[in-house]
């Protein structure tokens, strides 16, 4: 059936006008997806600062540049250069390019905030918040000689800002793509909206617990004394009780929710490599470092993707104006 001719003069301007406004270099549909391209690099570089930091810790390599800000005064300490020093090095110089690029991604999400989604500037202003957090706690660490209650604080926030950074890429990624059709995401109940939520929050806190027995050094002190055991008990036994929920949860939404089987195989896959990876940790005595890390970077990957399938089921994401078809 053919449409007057009025009517296919307006729907002619309308497309003519929607082809503009996503050609417009300033448009909401141009800026979103470069702030998401901005979020999944700084995500991905987040991430690696977690790896750089857990290789600082198991070479020992903390107070390898024993200043701050600077490292033996300078900011390229080319006499002093060691694996040691370079580790450390390098671990400031990524969170300061972190933090540039979170400033960078908050500024322009309030300057440009009528084209952007509700969430975003405030999320962002969030991220650069524990970025400051995160540096004064880096700085705590060095200047107090590595006390073991900051350096479980810098890691969790820097496992917080992962999960804020996910989020504000996913969110960027459902809005980018206004034509893409949304088939599950409105039926997410409230029991799984509230599963996910707790399984990201259990991740988080046996991270914590992680963190509490790595910066005490408790797993090696128990293996080769008998000391400090009490920590590693109590990470064996977070790390069953939110592997078995995240493992729960993946199957459940693979079975449930079609679109969400790549995250949900994806966490799943992440379980079962922290569990070998502790183990495998365990059983070398802890002799192998980049055993250690792996086990530490996975985390931080696990971290990411719960968050991500968290925005998901609060439908952050479909945050767009809507359009009559009329």
């Amino acid at each position: 059936m053919t449409a007057p001719p009025l009517q296919r003069q307006t729907l002619a301007a309308t497309q003519s006008s929607h082809a503009s406004s996503i050609g417009e270099p300033g448009s909401s549909s141009a800026l979103r997806p470069r702030l998401c391209a901005l979020a999944a690099h700084l995500l991905v570089a987040l991430i690696a600062l977690v790896g750089i930091g857990g290789a600082t810790r198991v070479m020992e390599a903390g107070l390898a540049c024993p200043d701050w800000p600077l490292c033996y005064g300078s900011l390229l300490p080319g006499r002093q250069m060691n694996l040691q020093v370079f580790l450390e090095w390098f671990h400031r110089l990524d969170a300061f390019v972190v933090g540039v690029g979170l400033l960078v991604l908050s500024a322009v999400s309030w300057w440009q905030r009528r084209q952007l989604p509700a969430w975003l500037p405030p999320l962002s202003l969030a991220c650069v918040l524990l970025v400051a957090v995160q540096g004064g706690l880096g700085a705590l660490t060095v200047l107090q000689l590595l006390p073991s209650a900051v350096v479980t604080a810098h890691l969790l926030t820097a496992l917080t800002l992962v999960a804020l950074l996910s989020a504000c890429h996913e969110g960027l990624r459902g809005a980018s793509f206004q034509g893409a059709p949304q088939s599950d995401s409105g039926l997410w109940s409230s029991a799984t909206r509230a599963t996910l939520v707790i399984a990201l929050v259990a991740v988080l806190v046996q991270c914590l617990l992680g963190g509490l027995m790595a910066s005490q050094w408790a797993a090696g002190r128990c293996i080769s004394s008998g000391e400090a055991c009490g920590w590693l008990l109590a990470h064996r036994l977070g790390a069953r009780l939110a592997g078995a929920l995240v493992l729960a949860l993946a199957a459940l939404l693979a079975w449930r929710r079609p679109t969400t089987r790549p995250l949900a195989g994806l966490a799943a896959l992440l379980v079962l490599a922290q569990i070998a990876l502790g183990v495998f940790s365990l059983r070398l005595s802890l002799a192998m470092p980049g055993v250690t890390v792996a086990h530490q970077i996975s985390a931080a990957l696990l971290v990411a993707v719960l968050s991500s399938l968290t925005v998901r089921g609060w439908r952050i994401a479909p945050n767009l104006p809507e359009m009559s078809h009329g």
